[in-house]
């Protein structure tokens, strides 16, 4: 029976039939009935106050009401003939700050529980971060964090949408012991109440706003690159799976706009993916698409969002009317806030990006604030939200799989969250231009950092120790071009990769025992050469000659015998002979933090 459903019938909040579980800090959901409410008729409504969790299970020989002890052990009551528990109950922990039902308790963490036992104080950090990830929702478009809801998986699970991508996608929810990408869409569908008013009440919902999150392997930082919905670009050739599960090609598109990759002649969430990696060289491991009504309930399940103006705003076309300083909005003036490309900079949709990016991470603050966290009500509410609002490509269209994919998102501290535009320039085809067109110069170096994993804010000191440990591999003595023996394999995507490069160093740069082994096992991300402690020269010779990062070396356990070469593999990152494969380590481009409020000019 659904827990939801329950609680409606019974007048109470389904929000508040969670309950704190005060040893991992997680708020759980009581389907029992309190110790002080044992003696209640089976089945008659109890008092608001008593926090009941709904009534008794249906008859049916189902196992009887139970609950988990602060260490994770299942409690429960008889199990009778009509399924019911009709033994004496046993006391929930109840939240922070509450008196039990059978009496006063004493400090938090100090005093003994209703059943006798002495709660283990649990550090405060702990609790907190338990507290930021319970459960395993995720919301990202204007949320940008994970949310949940930790017992309520049948309701939460019968909320998302999916889009079967087929090979657009990554079939495995997290790829483990790699970078992460997922395409965050925004459409302009105007479907859902009030929304009909907006532009073009009959769109079938075009790429309106696009953040593709990159997140590091280690898990450290991450990189949310908005791209304008008016670049114009190449689509490709994109695979779209039908409704009888037979797969239809929608031939790609050269020179239009980047939003049409969605919604146009057919095209699916997968195309849009498919664009992002011919355009960045990164590939999308998933997707997450909302609509206009996501921003509305989002915000207002959150209980509004702070955003900042450095003049006061009056907008007729966006109905925004807010004064300068600090606002708290949400619903229809949130949405008016994220849409309106006439108040701010030049009125043009990337002046439009730097406000959605700031209402993001405002949005991310205040879902980590006490005041979410703490409120059982609201968590329920922003996990409903989020999930009704959410379509996701299947490999994670469950709360399970989200849950997987929220463990990794949960590792990333909001400081080291760096929003960014993709660099680019008015269209010169354009007399007047009304598009852009990527910069030739700082676009390339900054897919160049992405695909490198280079994060673009502080991290870790421990990552920078690990990257200091990689490059000492690339200083000392380097062996004469002459004495540079490698075999070459091609794993990347340029096809006769290992010929061209055998060919580029023998004639450009003198390395004439070097040997084209042809196409490696398979296919490989990224570009690595393995070598023997001996050959520690000829490999620091090479990865200067080709410009290889050190987290490239491979460096063995064994010395190599005789004349035994060193093993070039080439990857995706691979982009031709003599093209450097280190990504700049710096890039001079506008950023803004997660964790920093800003006020849109």
């Amino acid at each position: 029976m659904d827990a939801q459903s329950r609680g409606r019938a019974d007048e109470i909040d389904p929000a508040d039939q969670w309950v704190l579980n005060p040893q991992t800090g997680d708020y759980e959901l009581r389907l029992n009935h309190s110790g002080a409410d044992s003696g209640r008729t089976p089945g008659a409504p109890a008092p608001r106050g008593s926090r009941r969790a709904g009534a008794d299970r249906e008859s049916g020989g189902e196992r009887g009401d139970a609950v988990r002890d602060g260490d994770g052990s299942r409690r429960g009551g008889a199990r009778g003939g009509s399924g019911r528990n009709t033994g004496p109950r046993r006391e929930v922990p109840g939240q922070r700050g509450r008196r039990a039902a059978n009496g006063p308790r004493g400090p938090e963490g100090s005093g003994p529980d209703t059943a006798g036992r002495r709660k283990r104080k649990q550090p405060k950090g702990r609790r907190r971060k338990a507290l930021i990830w319970t459960g395993g929702v995720m919301a990202f478009l204007l949320v940008g964090v994970s949310v949940g809801g930790y017992a309520l998986y049948r309701h939460f699970n019968g909320n998302l949408s999916t889009v079967d991508v087929g090979d657009a996608g990554n079939k495995d929810v997290v790829t483990a012991n790699a970078p992460l990408n997922i395409l965050v869409i925004g459409t302009d569908k105007r479907t859902g109440k009030g929304n009909e008013g907006y532009g073009d009440k009959g769109s079938t919902g075009h790429a309106d706003t696009n953040i593709l999150f990159h997140v590091s392997k280690d898990r450290t930082n991450a990189t949310a690159l908005s791209i304008p919905r008016d670049l114009i670009t190449n689509i490709p050739d994109c695979k779209t799976r039908q409704p009888d599960g037979s797969d239809k090609v929608i031939p790609g598109t050269e020179n239009i706009r980047f939003n049409v990759s969605l919604g146009q002649d057919g095209r699916d969430p997968g195309c849009t993916m498919e664009t992002v990696k011919e355009l960045t060289g990164l590939k999308v491991d998933h997707f997450m698409m909302v609509d206009f009504n996501a921003v509305k309930e989002l915000s207002t399940a959150v209980g509004g969002v702070k955003v900042c103006l450095a003049h006061a705003v009056n907008d007729p076309k966006s109905h925004l009317k807010l004064p300068k300083g600090e606002s708290t909005i949400q619903g229809e003036d949130a949405l008016a806030f994220v849409r309106t490309r006439h108040s701010f900079g030049n009125e043009s949709d990337l002046d439009r990006i730097k406000v959605q990016q700031q209402f993001i991470g405002s949005m991310i603050r205040q879902m980590k604030s006490d005041d979410t966290l703490t409120s059982p009500t609201k968590l329920f509410k922003l996990a409903d939200a989020a999930t009704k609002a959410l379509t996701v490509d299947k490999a994670i269209g469950s709360v399970p799989k989200l849950t997987s994919l929220a463990k990794e998102l949960k590792k990333i501290d909001t400081k080291n969250i760096t929003f960014v535009t993709l660099p680019v320039i008015d269209n010169p085809a354009e007399p007047t231009p009304i598009t852009v067109v990527v910069d030739p110069v700082k676009a390339p170096q900054l897919f160049s950092m992405m695909q490198d994993d280079t994060s673009l804010t502080e991290v870790a000191a421990q990552k920078k120790a690990a990257k200091s440990k990689q490059d000492a591999l690339l200083k000392g003595t380097k062996a004469a071009a002459a004495d540079v023996r490698v075999d070459v394999y091609n794993g990347g995507e340029i096809p006769g990769g290992a010929q061209q490069t055998v060919t580029w160093l023998q004639n450009d740069k003198g390395v004439l025992k070097s040997t084209n082994k042809a196409n490696a096992p398979a296919k490989v991300a990224r570009t690595t050469l393995a070598y023997a402690p001996n050959q520690a020269d000829q490999a620091r010779a090479l990865a200067e000659m080709m410009g290889l990062p050190g987290s490239a070396m491979k460096k063995g356990t064994k010395d190599a015998e005789g004349l035994q070469a060193m093993v070039l593999t080439l990857g995706a990152d691979f982009k031709g002979a003599g093209t450097p494969l280190t990504g700049p380590a710096k890039i001079d481009i506008p950023k803004a933090s997660a964790d920093k409020a800003e006020c849109a000019k």
